[in-house]
């Protein structure tokens, strides 16, 4: 088993619902094991022009699927809650469930269907702050810095405002 780690977010209809479905779906996935979560976060939209506010969280994992096995099951689960596209014209959409894989142990991949660690992770605050609760002291396996001095150094975060309950 290997540890990732998953980024949830929604910003249209039951935001909490679909991010508490989509774990759901993650728990009941041979393969996985949900070890801990974040609390939910409500965040400004990013790169997208959009009054929709996000709900966000971040999932620490257990899994015995490999990278691409991973991303596999998480499109799935995407698809089975509703999900369409995720960009129009190079411009994010909103979207009912989005799952992003931020890390999985300290791999590096960049091929043109996978990019781990997420490419932006260290750019969005609505990532950032979630891992922050559950994981500081992980250290980006490319930037070789924790989550914590990330979040330091971040500029101009969105914002990221504590919104309720855990998974």
């Amino acid at each position: 088993m290997v540890t990732a780690y998953l980024s949830l977010g929604s910003n249209q209809g039951d935001r909490i619902g679909y991010i508490q479905q989509a774990a759901s779906l993650l728990k009941a996935t041979d393969g996985i094991n949900i070890v801990t979560t974040s609390s939910f976060y409500e965040t400004e939209p990013w790169g997208m022009d959009s009054d929709n506010l996000f709900v966000n969280a971040v999932m620490q994992i257990n899994t015995t699927l490999n990278p691409e096995d991973l991303l596999t099951a998480i499109e799935f689960i995407e698809k089975t809650l509703g999900r369409v596209e995720k960009t129009k014209e190079s411009n994010y959409l909103d979207r009912c469930i989005d799952i992003d894989i931020i890390f999985y142990e300290n791999l590096i991949i960049n091929t043109p269907k996978l990019e781990i660690p997420h490419p932006r992770f260290h750019e969005r605050a609505f990532m950032i702050v979630p891992m922050l609760e559950i994981a500081q002291d992980f250290v980006h396996p490319i930037f070789n810095k924790s989550v914590l001095k990330i979040y330091d150094e971040l500029e101009n975060p969105e914002m990221v405002c504590l919104y309720g309950t855990r998974l």
